[in-house]
């Protein structure tokens, strides 16, 4: 099972920009799908973006499209959302996912990390 750790997150104003960082371990990272999750509070957790293993594919859900950009290095194993124009109803915590399947939708992997928070102030 892939371990991740997500970085990046924190405080912004509208209209700036973060950049998310997920350090994955583990030998299979560069065969298998990578994806971001988020959680606002009170809400359950639902899909931001996902990369094929080899950034061949990519999928966003609609209301980041255009402002996130999901990316990965193989080297180095990390996989990256950048996030510009950011609005307050993007505030939640961002997860990290591995090993999930992409068909019409992504299903998630069982491999998850922490999260780190995102907060987006008007």
């Amino acid at each position: 099972q892939v371990q991740l750790v997500e970085s990046g997150g924190g405080l912004v104003q509208a209209g700036g920009s973060l950049r998310l960082s997920c350090a994955a371990s583990g030998r299979t990272f560069s065969t298998i799908a990578m994806a971001w999750f988020r959680q606002a509070p009170g809400e359950q957790r639902e899909f931001v973006a996902y990369i094929s293993w080899n950034a061949g594919n990519t999928h966003y859900a609609d209301p980041v499209k255009g402002r996130f950009a999901i990316s990965r290095d193989n080297t180095n194993n990390m996989v990256y959302l950048q996030m510009n124009d950011l609005r307050p109803e993007d505030t939640a915590v961002y997860y990290c996912n591995a090993g999930g399947a992409f068909f019409r939708a992504y299903s998630p992997g069982k491999s998850w990390g922490q999260g780190t928070q995102v907060t987006v102030s008007s």
